[in-house]
């Protein structure tokens, strides 16, 4: 069953709670466990999951100027070719290289921008276009591929397994 679309202001007080919340475990590391692999019984560190958290805030923005042009969000178009954990993979490579600093940084900036493009948006969160029967898919075009850094699982206030990992 699909769950309701959150409205614009109930959007925010998710996105803001859970960044609180994250921020929050971050905090309560030692400085060195940042970059150290094995978050959740995965390969990622927490540094990992700071780029690929922030990766998905950064999907959302690329997805609200696609659809103001009536185009397909470029997340929606990845997922289709590629498959969730491919786009995972993905954004988590491309960020690895990248300083603890860097990223927290870089997600912090990312946060703000799309917590102010719901805020400012024209658009009701009722309307945003469907998500083309991609709701639920989880894995890769094959199916769930566990190759490359597998990722972690990861509970929050909400279980949630990060990647659509099953």
């Amino acid at each position: 069953m699909a769950q309701p679309v959150p409205t614009r202001t109930e959007a925010i007080r998710i996105l803001e709670r859970d960044r609180r919340t994250t921020l929050g475990m971050l905090q309560r590391l030692p400085a060195r466990a940042i970059t150290t692999r094995g978050l959740g019984g995965g390969d990622w560190s927490p540094k990992d999951l700071i780029g690929h958290l922030e990766s998905w805030e950064q999907h959302g923005l690329d997805a609200l100027e696609a659809w103001a042009r009536g185009e397909p969000a470029p997340s929606d178009v990845a997922l289709r070719n590629i498959g969730l954990n491919g786009l995972n993979r993905a954004e988590v490579e491309r960020k690895s290289r990248w300083s603890a600093v860097k990223s927290l940084t870089s997600a912090g900036e990312t946060h703000q921008r799309i917590v102010a493009a719901i805020r400012s948006s024209p658009t009701s969160a009722g309307s945003l276009p469907p998500r083309d029967g991609l709701a639920g898919r989880s894995g890769g075009a094959s199916g769930g591929s566990s190759e490359g850094r597998r990722a972690p699982s990861v509970t929050t206030p909400r279980t949630i397994r990060i990647c659509g990992s099953s």
